[in-house]
Order: C-alpha cells, then sequence, then structure tokens
C-alpha cells in the first residue's frame, strides 16, 4: 500500500465588497494553502484574521476530492462575518500535488 496521496493547493481571493472595507482587504487580495498545510500571502500584503477565520473550515475539505453531488464540490463562495463590510472570497484550486503521509504529521 502506497503513502502518497493528493491534495489540491488553494487560493482565496477577495472577489466583492458589499460594504466598507475596515480592515483594508481590496478586491483581488488573496493569500495561498499549498503544500497541505502552508499558507502564503503575498509580501507587502495582509489578510484579514477575520475573513481567514471564515474560510479555514471549509479548506481541508476544498483540498480533496469530492463527490460530485456534495455542496461543497460545487460551492466555493465565503462571506466574511462582518455584516458592515460585506466581504466575499471564492476558493479555488490551483495545482494537484501529490504527497507522501511519512512527510506530514
Amino acid at each position: 500500500m502506497s503513502d502518497e496521496f493528493s491534495l489540491y493547493d488553494l487560493r482565496v481571493t477577495v472577489t466583492e465588497i458589499r460594504g466598507r472595507s475596515v480592515c483594508g482587504l481590496e478586491i483581488g487580495d488573496y493569500f495561498e494553502l499549498t503544500e497541505s498545510s502552508r499558507l502564503r500571502i503575498p509580501a507587502g500584503k495582509h489578510f484579514c484574521i477575520f475573513a481567514l477565520a471564515s474560510v479555514l473550515p471549509l479548506l481541508a475539505a476544498k483540498q480533496r476530492d469530492l463527490p460530485e453531488n456534495d455542496w461543497l464540490a460545487t460551492d466555493s463562495t465565503v462571506h466574511c462575518p462582518d455584516p458592515e463590510e460585506g466581504l466575499v472570497m471564492r476558493i479555488e484550486r490551483i495545482a494537484c500535488r501529490q504527497l507522501n503521509r511519512d512527510d506530514l504529521t
């Protein structure tokens, strides 16, 4: 039995701000989740921890292949919990990576 498995690298991008950007994010700002657990934010940028907290519960599932009819396979839009901000983010898969279980916890 092989210890290799596949996970998707993800990008979470701000696609819309329906209110005012209290945290300073702008449309197009993003972070990436790569190599199973590495969070990458472009140099000189930031990402609001409250917006991040709203997508974190979904990322582990979005990294994996899902059944075709699973709602997580088709839904990729997440809203920040700050109602005044109205920040909308999109989760997208950007690459598929082969990993080895022995290299992770």
